[in-house]
């Protein structure tokens, strides 16, 4: 029996779990293909409903996968993928979901992004979006990898301030958004997701991380996970090619780091001071 995993609200009051699954790198090497659909599902089947995706990933090769491992499993699914800066524009966004939508296996998305900005006005790319709401093509749209500034320039485009949630690079040795995105979104109900939340497996090779881990008994990479998850307004999408560590994965949103193992890791990985780039991966 497992437990049920926290959640965390979209400004239109929706809930979605705060563990979801990221796919970049899957569907791309044939011989890996059965595990990575096996463990999507079993992904699924321990409540980890969210699956992040997008066009970019694989040109195209992780969606067919998406669409092949959520057969029959569709409508338990909370479904995201994401467009190209460059396919951003009124008509290329249109186009650019409906193939999505072809090799997903489809008939909508629950959250479409914006992948990072590139140089198409924000108006087209709100235009287009809200043009897919309407015809029910997606329910919900919003961004990834913007900085605060580019933020304040969304939700002061007409038809903005619709925006549902902000994809960024967070996690505990990169803890930039901490001093003004985060605290920005949070004062707008937006949640962010946090994309490479154990930072792509480069974590350093020794760190309280460890000792906390080898107290617990349990991974570095869940410790980093389970950071990022107790932030409220947060919620996270590790990818997981194989069964043994979706388990490890969904493990880590159970464990719940008291206050002295938080202040050992702040002690370590610092808080900003001051205001950081956004980094991107």
């Amino acid at each position: 029996m497992t437990s049920e995993i926290a959640s965390v609200s979209l400004p239109d009051g929706e809930r979605i779990p705060k563990l979801g699954q990221g796919t970049w790198e899957m569907g791309e090497v044939p011989t890996r293909r059965a595990a990575e659909i096996e463990a999507l599902r079993h992904g699924v089947e321990l409540g980890m409903m969210l699956i992040d995706t997008a066009e970019m990933y694989g040109d195209g090769a992780t969606e067919s996968l998406l669409g092949d491992a959520l057969s029959g499993l569709r409508d338990q699914v909370f479904l995201v993928s994401k467009v190209y800066p460059h396919n951003a524009s009124r008509r290329g966004v249109i186009a650019a979901c409906e193939q999505s939508l072809k090799r997903l296996k489809t008939d909508r998305l629950d959250l479409y992004l914006l992948h990072w900005r590139g140089s198409v006005p924000l108006a087209e790319t709100v235009e287009a979006f809200e043009a897919l709401r309407r015809a029910g093509k997606i329910r919900h749209w919003g961004v990834s990898n913007f900085d605060t500034e580019d933020m304040e320039e969304l939700v002061a485009t007409p038809g903005g301030e619709a925006c549902a949630t902000n994809q960024i690079l967070y996690n505990v040795a990169r803890r930039g958004p901490e001093f003004d995105l985060l605290p920005w979104l949070a004062a707008r109900n937006l949640p962010a997701m946090a994309y490479s939340p154990v930072d792509h497996a480069r974590l350093p090779k020794r760190s309280p991380l460890d000792e906390i881990a080898d107290a617990r008994g349990v991974s570095v990479f869940q410790v980093a996970l389970a950071w990022v998850l107790r932030a409220p307004g947060v919620f996270a999408i590790p990818k997981a090619a194989r069964v043994e560590h979706v388990r490890d994965n969904y493990l880590a949103s159970q464990l719940q780091l008291s206050a002295a193992e938080v202040a050992a890791l702040d002690a370590y990985f610092k808080p900003p001071r001051s205001k950081r780039p956004l980094e991107m991966l």
